[in-house]
């Protein structure tokens, strides 16, 4: 199964899985928007760094979902 395929599945069977993807996404878009605006106030910057982490913690808890989902991995 390809890693492509892997998404795809999880996607559609693990609600945790889907959540972060969508909470990911909605944080890069919301980068983007703070991208897009200059100069940043303190508040966007702080904002700007946080929406940063929250990203990466999702990210990086999807990735644990993917490790734990390939065949062959026991939980």
């Amino acid at each position: 199964m390809t890693q492509e395929n892997l998404i795809e599945r999880l996607i559609a069977e693990n609600d945790e899985f889907r959540r972060l993807r969508s909470e990911h996404q909605s944080y890069e878009q919301e980068l983007e928007t703070l991208r897009g605006t200059a100069p940043l106030s303190a508040d966007q910057q702080w904002r700007m760094s946080e929406l940063k982490k929250l990203k990466l913690m999702a990210k990086d808890r999807m990735e644990s979902i993917i490790r734990h989902a390939r065949p062959g991995v026991s939980a």
